[in-house]
């Protein structure tokens, strides 16, 4: 069967074409109706070829479900359920249909996994490479936030998988790529058997799409909800200035993967520094009534307790393992 082609399809065509064999339907309005009793939230981001991926090692099936759940993720840390996407690909002249319809089959996978209803599709062209820019609306149960408790010094910092992984994955890749162009062997492939953990949390990072529900049928509500996307630092300065409390995470209740450490001896990174200002690693990182400890701890094993809310003089502070309360900087913070 010969290739498919943007020229001979047309733009038209070939947003018909990605569409066939999935649950949603093409050049529909997004919409859905409300009672009244809820409220609308609304995420989007673009990522953009050369600064938020590399082609050179990234599969473009998981490109596309990777930006859908950074967005995603966005809205389950405003406890909302996600409802309607739209996505905009700018396409360069080094993609054909075949690229693209690979980009789609990740958005749709992950587009199904978080329960959207609706997914619209624009396919534009672009002069300087790749670009997808997915804009998503969820919706929260009016009575489950009011019922959201106010923050107090003491509840626990929850945060919802391991940190740092993606960082640390992202290294490797980089470092493979050098190798690669180093060699000038096309057929040369780089092994990622050792962390390919690692190297997955960074190319298809993962969110469990039932832990909103989960934690209104438990009855569980948290006083802020953050996405770890620009690593653990940017979070707490977020929550530090939302709050008006303070907030003490502990270096030995930070949740890592196996092997990181051992990968951070060879790359000669501290694998502390990449939780802490890493990025990608898109976790979810909720405040918890401390009342609500030990039902916590039986019905979401998945997340770690690693800190707690203080009093505002605090600010944002890590302890180490021997006591000593050091202030957590972040990139793009003013950190005086």
């Amino acid at each position: 069967m010969a290739e498919e082609r943007f020229s001979d399809l047309g733009r038209v065509e070939a947003i018909a074409r990605l569409y066939e064999g999935t649950p949603y339907k093409p050049y529909k309005t997004n919409r859905f109706e409300t009672s009244g009793k809820s409220i609308i939230s609304s995420q989007s981001r673009t990522f953009i070829e050369g600064i938020d991926f590399d082609l050179t090692y990234f599969p473009l099936k998981h490109l596309g479900y990777k930006c859908v759940t950074a967005v995603t993720g966005e809205l389950y840390a405003e406890f909302s359920h996600p409802k309607t996407m739209d996505v905009r690909v700018g396409i360069s002249a080094k993609l054909d249909f075949q690229h693209i319809k690979e980009l789609w089959e990740g958005i749709v996978a992950a587009a199904k996994e978080h329960g959207y209803k609706d997914v619209s599709l624009d396919l534009v062209p672009s002069p300087n490479g790749l670009t997808v820019s997915v804009s998503s609306t969820g919706e929260t149960s009016l009575l489950m936030a009011k019922r959201r408790p106010a923050a107090k010094s003491m509840d626990l910092i929850c945060v919802s998988d391991n940190l740092g992984a993606a960082y640390m994955g992202f290294q490797v890749l980089e470092r493979e790529r050098k190798e690669f162009e180093k060699s000038g062997d096309a057929k040369k492939q780089p092994d990622l058997e050792n962390y390919k953990h690692l190297v997955g949390a960074y190319l298809k990072p993962q969110i469990n799409a039932k832990t909103i529900s989960l934690m209104e049928d438990a009855e569980i509500m948290p006083s802020f909800g953050y996405l770890v996307n620009r690593g653990l630092a940017d979070a707490l300065r977020r929550l530090v200035r939302d709050s008006g409390l303070g907030a003490k995470v502990y270096v030995d209740k930070l949740p890592f993967a196996g092997k990181t450490f051992d990968l951070g001896k060879e790359l000669n990174i501290d694998p502390i520094s990449a939780a802490l200002n890493g990025g990608e690693d898109y976790r979810l990182l909720f405040t918890i009534p401390i009342g609500k400890h030990d039902k916590f701890r039986h019905d979401f094993q998945t997340f770690d307790i690693i800190g707690h809310l203080a009093k505002p003089e605090v600010g944002a502070a890590i302890v180490t393992p021997d006591g000593v309360e050091l202030p957590v900087k972040a990139q793009g913070w003013n950190n005086e």
